[in-house]
């Protein structure tokens, strides 16, 4: 991903609790308020989520989208990109977990691309805000 806006975040919970959380993308509308629908179309063997559509209403956008996920065989990331939307050029995202101490240090990576123009600076603060919010939404769930 060129261009990505990244935050950190440790959460008191282990790796496998973290992206079990992430996983569980059809719950996102219960601890994501930016989320007001999920459904995921279609699974991996294992499980995990393949592509999956997202309904996003948040200050700074909203869109229905439709994502595909690449998981990590050790679950230590996830990566997703975008396939369609109405209002999006391109969408790149990933976590990555890593072990620390008792929990998981988590990194949010995002990059957006509109198809309405945006400055830079505009689009920079709207993926630290969703990146931030993800993330605090993400420890308060995967904490209990």
């Amino acid at each position: 991903m060129a261009d990505k806006t990244a935050q950190t975040i440790y959460i008191e919970a282990d790796p496998a609790t973290v992206m079990d959380v992430i996983a569980d993308i059809g719950s996102y509308p219960e601890w994501v308020k930016e989320y007001k629908e999920t459904e995921v179309l279609e699974t991996f063997a294992d499980g995990n989520p393949k592509t999956a559509r997202l309904v996003l209403d948040a200050t700074v956008l909203s869109d229905t989208m439709v994502l595909e996920y690449e998981w990590a065989a050790d679950r230590s990331w996830v990566r997703w990109w975008l396939v369609s939307s109405s209002l999006l050029r391109a969408l790149d995202g990933a976590y990555r977990l890593a072990p620390a101490g008792t929990g998981t240090e988590v990194t949010y990576e995002l990059s957006v691309d509109l198809m309405i123009p945006m400055i830079g600076l505009l689009k920079r603060k709207a993926e630290r805000r969703l990146t931030d919010s993800a993330l605090k939404d993400l420890k308060k769930r995967a904490e209990g």
